[in-house]
């Protein structure tokens, strides 16, 4: 009999998840995950399915006895997380993994992105729709960056990302090492 519990905690390091983590992408308690991994409960198909895309494989995959490296991603790949004002596309599943982290932010008018701690690593963002403002520190200057343009920048101090614009804002956000 194959070992769910075993594989999805086996996939939930792999990509550096914790229960928490898992949980918030799944929309599933801590405590029913470590059951499962422990495999105390079984979930129904619905939710393995779930639990399975928040880990970045297919169903398919999950079940094979080897990985493959995945290449490509399609939209079908993608883990959306909407949180009030803004929705965060992980748009390269499990990326923490990985040596960077792209993601596609979305802002409604006047929102913003969570605080981003100081971090050793760097960030790349290209905005795709509207216009934004990076706060950085306590500098109380605000980066305006707009449609087209994009942002450079290390991650030595605390930023935020604001839509300063009257319509929905864009970006593509990429950060070494993943952080988000």
């Amino acid at each position: 009999m194959y070992d769910i519990g075993s594989r999805i905690k086996a996939l939930r390091i792999k990509n550096g998840l914790t229960l928490e983590e898992l949980g918030s992408r799944t929309e599933l308690t801590k405590g029913f995950l470590s059951q499962l991994e422990r495999n105390l409960t079984s979930p129904s198909l619905t939710t393995l399915e779930d639990i399975v895309e928040a880990l970045g494989v297919s169903m398919s995959r999950f079940f094979a006895e080897e990985d493959e490296e995945q290449i490509v991603f399609t939209k079908e790949d993608a883990f959306i997380d909407e949180q009030e004002g803004r929705t965060i596309h992980w748009i390269v599943p499990n990326a923490q993994k990985n040596k960077m982290e792209p993601l596609i932010l979305e802002l409604a008018p006047g929102e913003s992105s969570k605080l981003i701690e100081p971090h050793e690593g760097e960030e790349f963002g290209y905005v795709l729709a509207g216009r934004i403002s990076i706060l950085r520190g306590n500098d109380p200057r605000r980066i305006s960056v707009k449609k087209g343009e994009t942002f450079y920048m290390k991650g030595n101090e605390a930023h935020t990302l604001t839509n300063t614009a009257n319509t929905g804002a864009r970006v593509l956000w990429i950060s070494t090492p993943p952080i988000f």
